[in-house]
């Protein structure tokens, strides 16, 4: 019988175990950022241990940045987590993507920009939207603090080999209608918990045809279907983008070996789930978790539960309304899921010549450092600033209320982030995740409308 794809990477990296009991994995490439990784050092300093690889180790900091006055960090817990990992990452021998520097930005962007995310490879992360490292047919998860510390220690994992589970999607996606919707679309439909216990892989044409960016758009929200792993077989797409970038320095000793990197034809998944996308609508969330959503055509659901009760009452909406009903107040572009160059040139395309509503609040947050400086090359810094959009600095910012950038209580936002949970941008903030292009348009119209009839 055939390997998949998840099988080929994972049995390559087993250094002891048996298949079906937990297995010690090696891993390849460490990402810390500054909030899980300071009591992982300080274990090490307590046993007086070493970084097993302090070269397979690279950090950054994103969750607790400013994206204004950047050097300016008020918060004494913020500022405290950034100096530490600044002292650890000097103590240790780490490779850090320091503040300011030309490379800084959300560690699930500066691995794939710097050319350190590569197919074939186990990734780790302490944060669980690492699978976003997947759509370049890696192995990439999200770990413990406690599990941060045995990889500095041991450069190794014991891990539990999951079920596979093929996600097959097909079919052109029609105009207006982007990478984000597929991804909230599936986990609307199947919920919040059908990844559980699997390795999702994504096939079909339609991911074929998509680009890296929005690779990773739906393998970023993974983690939001209950998987700790989504994958996509790396091809040319895959192997274009990381050829030149400053650590894929070993892109001909490892381009044969990347090839091979596919689920064979007789390869067996434990469970199969079929979409196809020609006739897909742009989605909207209307409550508190990322399974409450609907097409933008559909009106929200009627309460079947008591978490529904709950989630309409913390939101201030009822069932039957509409997602162009939501008074909006704040609008969102950023987050590792939609701050990628394609996603802010996608929305500047809706934004440029128009105004932002004046009943909204508009930021825009580039990804990372290298997204910023390439935007602002194509100008999109002036497109959205003279239509009334803040121009930030790179970071997590808005995605979550660890940081200045926060959602006021009681307002809604729309958010092309991953996570509507409750509080998750701020205390009593009220959050509906969608694509970039709908939230420009959100920005712009003052409310949700249907962006298939704003994109040309």
């Amino acid at each position: 019988m055939g390997r998949t794809l998840f099988d080929k990477v994972w049995n390559k990296h087993v250094l002891h175990g048996n298949e079906g009991e937990p297995q010690l994995l090696y891993i390849d490439l460490h990402l810390i950022h500054e909030v899980t990784s300071p009591q992982a050092f300080e274990g090490l300093r307590i046993q007086n241990r070493s970084l097993r690889r302090p070269d397979l180790t690279f950090a950054t900091l994103d969750h607790n940045v400013p994206t204004i006055d950047i050097f300016n960090i008020k918060d004494e817990i913020a500022n405290k987590q950034i100096t530490t990992l600044q002292k650890n990452a000097k103590d240790f021998g780490v490779h850090i993507f320091d503040m300011g520097s030309d490379e800084q930005g959300i560690v699930h962007m500066v691995g794939p920009e710097t050319g350190l995310t590569q197919p074939g490879k186990t990734i780790v992360c302490g944060d669980s939207h690492t699978a976003t490292h997947g759509a370049f047919g890696a192995i990439a998860f999200g770990i413990g603090t406690s599990e941060v510390e045995h990889v500095f220690a041991t450069q190794t994992l014991w891990q539990t080999k999951p079920k596979n589970l093929k996600i097959d999607i097909n079919g052109k996606l029609p105009t207006g209608v982007y990478a984000k919707d597929i991804i909230l679309y599936l986990i609307n439909q199947y919920g919040v918990d059908f990844g559980t216990g699997y390795a999702l892989e994504y096939t079909g044409e339609t991911i074929k045809s998509l680009s890296m960016e929005a690779r990773m758009t739906i393998c970023n929200m993974a983690i939001e279907a209950g998987a700790k792993y989504g994958m996509m077989q790396p091809d040319k797409t895959t192997f274009e983008y990381v050829k030149g970038r400053p650590y894929a320095t070993n892109f001909d000793q490892s381009i044969d070996w990347w090839q091979t990197l596919y689920s064979d034809e007789d390869a067996y998944f434990d469970k199969v789930i079929e979409l196809d996308v020609s006739n897909l609508e742009p989605q909207v969330t209307w409550g508190t978790n990322p399974e409450m959503g609907v097409n933008f055509s559909s009106p929200f659901p009627e309460i079947k539960d008591s978490n529904d009760e709950r989630a309409y009452n913390y939101m201030g909406l009822k069932p039957g309304q509409k997602a162009e009903d939501i008074e909006l107040g704040y609008v969102f572009l950023g987050s590792c899921t939609n701050a990628r160059l394609s996603d802010l040139v996608e929305a500047s395309h809706i934004v440029k010549g128009n105004k932002v509503h004046p009943n909204i609040t508009a930021i825009v947050v580039p990804g990372s450092r290298t997204v910023k400086k390439e935007a602002e090359a194509l100008g999109l810094d002036v497109i959205f600033k003279e239509a009334g959009f803040e121009w930030r600095e790179p970071g997590c910012s808005m995605c979550l209320g660890m940081n200045p950038d926060q959602v006021p209580e009681g307002v809604h936002c729309a958010s092309t982030s991953n996570r509507n949970f409750e509080g998750r941008q701020g205390k009593g903030a009220r959050t509906h995740l969608v694509s970039p292009a709908m939230a420009a348009a959100a920005a712009i119209n003052g409310k949700f409308v249907d962006v298939r009839k704003v994109v040309v």
